[in-house]
């Protein structure tokens, strides 16, 4: 859970700077917390990736359109979970790691000096490829753990915000009556699911996911996409797939990234999801979209 990402891993997280328009995770001081909310443009400009000496992505520039559903695609180890982990900040938690360039969260740089990355990381979530519930936890506390760790302790809140994000992620009528079971005693779909639930109770601005599907089967698969699909009014939503059918399917937009001659991944072109499938400007989509490489 990106919430519970250590802290140590930037000295300014001493002195939380929050970026500008932030929601608030003390939520308890809401009026409503069933509100919904307008979801916020990412901008990417010419962000570079590094591990070690190894230039992972090149001058990547890229806007994400709020409320909508973003489909990063490209061939194995051309970047595309690096760029993601860029945009929340968890790629400069491994050791030796670091990213230059900016990315601008409803306008303002969430690498400018002083802002918490702990904040930022509130603000965009992130569901991993294989789901990750705490095994051990119930699934009421796996959803509410944010919440708490925030310091909420009203129950009546915990309670409400608990059975919302349960009932957005498409999992409240399958659970309703176990709440109080081990998380990790669910199927993999639901414990994706519970995943979803447990990034969205925070009410972040952006949900990043990295190929949710594809430790899941079909069913499964369905079940994520219908949820992408009810999702996106809410959020804006960028997912990183292998899967060029479900590409076509969940995404409003699609960027296709590929490795350069320097092992590095570069943006090949980005647009409307329907023009990227059917009619892409450049031949070198086309070639990936067909499965002439990749």
């Amino acid at each position: 859970m990106t919430l519970m990402t250590d802290q140590t891993a930037n000295p300014a997280a001493a002195a939380p700077v929050p970026v500008p328009g932030a929601r608030a995770i003390e939520v308890a001081d809401r009026a409503d917390v069933s509100v919904e909310h307008a979801a916020v443009a990412v901008e990417i400009e010419h962000l570079d990736a590094f591990h070690g000496s190894h230039r992972v992505l090149r001058d990547i520039t890229l806007t994400v359109q709020p409320n909508s559903v973003t489909a990063i695609i490209g061939p194995s180890g051309c970047g595309k979970s690096t760029l993601i982990r860029c945009l929340n900040r968890m790629h400069e938690v491994t050791p030796g790691a670091r990213a230059q360039g900016r990315i601008l969260l409803d306008g303002q740089d969430i690498y400018a000096p002083g802002v918490n990355p702990v904040v930022i990381r509130q603000r965009i979530g992130m569901v991993f490829q294989r789901p990750n519930p705490f095994p051990t936890m119930s699934i009421y506390d796996n959803v509410v753990a944010g919440l708490k760790l925030a310091g909420v302790r009203d129950r009546a809140l915990l309670d409400e915000v608990a059975e919302r994000s349960l009932r957005r992620a498409a999992l409240w009528d399958e659970v309703r009556d176990k709440l109080h079971a081990p998380g990790g005693a669910l199927s993999g779909g639901q414990q994706q699911r519970l995943c979803i639930a447990r990034a969205i109770a925070v009410e972040p601005d952006v949900i990043l996911m990295d190929e949710p599907a594809s430790a899941l089967d079909p069913i499964s698969t369905l079940r994520i996409e219908e949820l992408i699909d009810a999702l996106r009014a809410s959020y804006t939503i960028v997912i990183v797939t292998h899967n060029m059918q479900q590409a076509a399917r969940v995404s409003d937009r699609t960027a296709f990234l590929t490795v350069g001659d320097d092992r590095a991944g570069y943006l090949v072109e980005e647009g409307p999801t329907p023009q990227m499938f059917t009619n892409p400007r450049r031949q070198l989509t086309e070639d990936y979209i067909s499965g002439r490489f990749g």
